[in-house]
């Protein structure tokens, strides 16, 4: 079945001044496609970029800026009440290899042209109803837009907790000329030592496997 611990879970609720603090934080980009095709400049190097789609609270996308410093990260997130939670941990960081955006993912293409090396698709909503299946960010809607993202080299990893959100995403990629690079069915009885969690994994890794598939398309 098509269930969802985060839909069950998670409370999106109003947070005074949220709006105002991610406004101020030196780690948000406000006019962000202002920058289409040139976040590089941003960035002040021409290091990889990698995209988490729905960055959540943050705490993957910043574990990941603190251990690769020569990887350029952009976490994107379209609720003020869930990035304001990144933005304040970020308050005592000092890290020039990261960025956050406020956005829908539906807009990507939008936003980033032919400059992204990796996505990274961590617990999204399974959109569990069949029609709507184009909303998955793993359908083939989604990658044609990452068409337009990606650099020559195409590479997604993808994290959930919905087996038939992962089944769903295996047969999208493979439908549409990706390659498996690695795929791991119960992530926490592997030893997979250079996994970075989410807020959302912490809390549920314990209540069942998490499936984990990194893909790649070369054109």
């Amino acid at each position: 079945m098509w269930y969802n611990k985060l839909g069950d879970n998670m409370r999106l609720r109003n947070i005074k001044g949220a709006s105002e603090t991610i406004d101020n934080s030196k780690y948000v980009v406000l006019d962000f496609k202002n920058h289409k095709g040139n976040f590089n400049k941003l960035f002040s190097n021409e290091n990889p970029i990698h995209v988490e789609i729905g960055m959540g609270k943050g705490d993957f996308i910043i574990e990941n800026a603190r251990r690769y410093p020569d990887i350029n990260f952009i976490g994107i997130e379209k609720f003020d009440s869930v990035l304001v939670r990144a933005v304040q941990k970020l308050e005592l960081e000092e890290l020039n290899n990261l960025l956050l955006i406020k956005m829908d993912a539906q807009d990507i293409a939008d936003t980033f042209s032919k400059e992204v090396d990796t996505i990274y698709l961590n617990f999204s909503d399974p959109w569990p109803k069949t029609r709507h299946a184009p909303r998955r960010l793993t359908s083939k809607k989604f990658l044609e837009r990452y068409d337009e993202v990606f650099k020559e080299n195409k590479n997604i990893i993808m994290k959930t907790d919905n087996y038939n959100l992962f089944e769903y995403s295996i047969e999208s990629f493979n439908d549409y000329g990706y390659k498996i690079k690695d795929i791991c069915f119960d992530l926490y009885k592997e030893d997979i030592l250079e996994n970075i969690p989410t807020e959302y994994e912490n809390k549920f890794k314990t209540k069942g496997p998490i499936y984990r598939i990194a893909v790649h398309k070369t054109d």
